[in-house]
């Protein structure tokens, strides 16, 4: 707890899962350390027992107090609307990709859907209708459906191979890139951005993959 009372860490590559990522995060008197995987669920122990490896010269001498894992709903559900039901939280599937966050989305999805009814019912003077419930999904896709369609795309492009992992762990060291990841997940909105500095951001990004399949191929030689 003395060395991760004010740090969270974080661990990709394919040792620890591969479509994921791996963490140690500092709770109230002890830590987490997991890792999550869509892709190869029957490996999550293997995965598990990574993470750990990667963090024993921190967590040496700890000791584990509970092991537990839950599906992580990262897929929208086809329907979420039926009738007089609707889904909200991870019944809907509303755990975003790349981050892996739904807590705050579990919340803020209940009170909009809470809020649609209390408007569709007239405070409770009427009965609500599929119609009513429709304008929560109405307005939850428009706030939020930017943010799960950029966290996809990252998650495809970067946690796809151990060089783009590479890239990506390069990327976030850059000032402007960690300043609109802060922003946007702050605010849980996609950030509007500096088109200059996109624009390098954007250029960066390409050097940072171009190296890192550089690097994986010059490997690969080593290896034969």
């Amino acid at each position: 707890m003395v060395y991760y009372e004010n740090l969270a860490e974080m661990y990709v590559g394919d040792d620890v899962s591969p479509d994921f990522y791996g963490w140690v995060f500092p709770k109230c008197d002890h830590v987490a350390v997991g890792t999550g995987t869509v892709t190869h669920k029957g490996d999550i122990k293997k995965f598990q027992l990574a993470t750990r490896n990667r963090a024993k010269d921190k967590i040496l001498g700890g000791k584990i107090i509970r092991v537990e894992a839950h599906p992580i709903p990262e897929h929208p559900r086809p329907r979420r609307l039926l009738g007089r039901v609707a889904l909200v939280g991870d019944a809907a599937g509303y755990v975003t990709k790349c981050s892996g966050e739904g807590i705050y989305f579990a919340a803020k999805s209940g009170r909009m859907c809470a809020e649609a009814i209390v408007e569709g019912s007239q405070n409770g003077k009427k009965m609500v209708d599929e119609g009513d419930l429709r304008k929560y999904l109405e307005k939850w896709d428009k706030t939020y459906w930017p943010t799960y369609k950029v966290l996809d795309v990252l998650q495809k492009v970067f946690y796809r191979s151990n060089p783009a992992r590479e890239a990506f762990v390069e990327m976030c060291a850059d000032e402007y890139v960690q300043k609109m990841t802060f922003d946007s997940y702050l605010y849980k909105t996609v950030a509007p951005g500096n088109p200059l500095e996109d624009l390098k951001l954007a250029v960066n990004t390409i050097g940072s993959l171009v190296r890192a399949n550089a690097l994986k191929k010059e490997m690969e030689k080593l290896n034969v």
